[in-house]
């Protein structure tokens, strides 16, 4: 599977529709190794087999799917048949990125479809809220070491994610300056960069308040060159003297 269809997969499957035709798919591949037809999926997925043929003819293009034609043993037309493509190992620092991608798009969706607008910084923010463990006992950092603890489980959340990031100083330890290199979601990010940046910005924001950090500034840089950003964060409590 290519960069661009891991891209594209994570996209189709935010949809409860074509995950259920996936799951389906790949539970009865059992009893059907051949495959199955959009007319014999559209029953259990109560739509029109039009719709189904769509869907799946999307879910073709993205590599999660692969389909044939078999001649019928009678007289018509051979049938399109579908089944789960051959799960080639993607490398093993993109497979978790691509889960988690996908899993922040499908909760997004959930939430628009009940009426809550989901903005790419929210649907960052929703992520980390529903995800990471809350320190509410934490007071903000009033130390360069403290702080720079809170920094690191940003970085620990960022590593989840699949990057790599490299951290320096300045102002006394109160700002980190992080290199974000090599994006996972690089090729989505140069089409998409205000969805891409936004969800990594909330993302770190709300990082950052589960740590005990809500007062923490964060902005981004994106492409600062061709595969480097930078996220710039910074506490604004005063740090104790001595």
């Amino acid at each position: 599977m290519t960069t661009q269809q891991q891209y594209d997969a994570a996209a189709l499957l935010a949809s409860p529709v074509r995950r259920f035709l996936v799951e389906l798919l790949e539970a009865t591949a059992g009893d059907h190794p051949e495959g199955r037809t959009a007319a014999e999926l559209a029953p259990d997925a109560d739509l029109h087999v039009s719709t189904v043929r769509f869907h799946l003819d999307q879910l073709v293009a993205a590599g999660v799917l692969e389909s044939s034609f078999q001649r019928r043993q009678s007289a018509g037309r051979p049938r399109k048949v579908y089944r789960p493509a051959p799960r080639t190992a993607p490398p093993a620092a993109g497979r978790e990125p691509l889960r988690l991608l996908t899993q922040l798009l499908a909760e997004a969706m959930t939430a628009s479809v009940h009426g809550e607008k989901v903005t790419p910084f929210e649907a960052g923010r929703r992520w980390a809220r529903e995800h990471l463990a809350s320190h509410p006992e934490r007071t903000p950092a009033d130390s360069t070491g403290v702080w720079l603890g809170r920094v690191g489980e940003v970085i620990d959340v960022l590593e989840d994610w699949g990057y790599q990031p490299e951290v320096s100083t300045s102002d006394g330890g109160r700002t980190a300056r992080v290199e974000l290199t090599d994006c996972p979601f690089l090729d989505l990010a140069r089409d998409n960069e205000a969805v891409v940046c936004g969800v990594h910005r909330g993302l770190i924001a709300e990082s950052l308040a589960q740590a005990g950090e809500s007062e923490a500034q964060v902005a981004l840089e994106p492409f600062v060159t061709e595969n480097r950003c930078l996220a710039h964060i910074r506490t604004t409590t005063p740090f104790r003297s001595g």
